[in-house]
Formats: structure tokens, C-alpha cells, sequence
């Protein structure tokens, strides 16, 4: 791929447990989370869709699958990030997610950005 440039995002989550959305003992258990997205490739690229996988503590999987990120389909040039809130319930106190943001770039060339998984704990859990 010599002489291409080459498209790259990195993603980072942090995670915040709600409780106000949040019904503990007998769940469900609700969860911000917030995610960082850096162009780290050397191309303006957009985030077009996202795909989640949700999973519990029972194994149960949740998949999330639409067009843009709350509503946003950000163009980054080199460098940029953009940066959103969104949420989640599972029926149990832990769980996890990890996702993959399609991208296109300015050429139309797609490329996808995964999302590392990561926890969802409820607090009470840790003590």
C-alpha cells in the first residue's frame, strides 16, 4: 500500500455507572459511557455507523447497529477527535461492550475503527 494514505482511528471509553436509571438488586443496571474518537491516521475520514455488542453477566447479547453517533456523522482531518455520551441497561451487575465504528474516507475508501472491549460494574460490586 505504498503511496496510499492510510485511514486510522483509535477510540477510548470511559464508563459511569446511573443510578437514578438504575434498579438494584433485580437490575436492570444503567451505564454512561463516553467515546473519545482520534483521526490517527494521516487522511480526513468519517465516522459513518456504529455496531455494539452488549453483553452480561448471563451471557445474554444485545446488538446495537445504526447510522451515526448520537445523531452526528463527524468528519476528523488528521488529528481532530470527537468526543460523545451515550448509555446503556443490562439486566445484570456486570456486563461488557465493545464495538466497531464504519468509516469511510474523503475517497470513499472504507475502513472500520474498533472499539476495545470494556466493563460495565456496578459499584456496589467492588465493595
Amino acid at each position: 500500500m505504498t503511496g496510499m494514505a492510510k485511514p486510522e482511528f483509535s477510540c477510548e471509553v470511559s464508563v459511569q455507572y446511573l443510578p437514578e436509571q438504575s434498579q438494584p438488586p433485580e437490575g436492570p443496571y444503567a451505564f454512561a459511557y463516553t467515546v473519545s474518537v482520534r483521526n490517527t491516521g494521516d487522511i480526513t475520514a468519517q465516522l459513518v455507523a456504529r455496531h455494539w455488542i452488549v453483553t452480561d453477566a448471563d451471557g445474554r447479547i444485545e446488538e446495537v447497529r445504526g447510522l451515526a453517533v448520537v445523531g452526528h456523522q463527524p468528519l476528523l482531518k488528521p488529528g481532530d477527535h470527537f468526543e460523545y455520551t451515550s448509555w446503556t441497561r443490562i439486566a445484570t451487575p456486570h456486563g461488557q461492550m465493545r464495538g466497531t465504528f464504519f468509516c469511510m474516507t474523503e475517497d470513499a475508501r472504507p475502513f472500520d475503527a474498533p472499539v476495545p472491549e470494556f466493563q460495565l460494574v456496578f459499584p456496589g460490586l467492588l465493595h
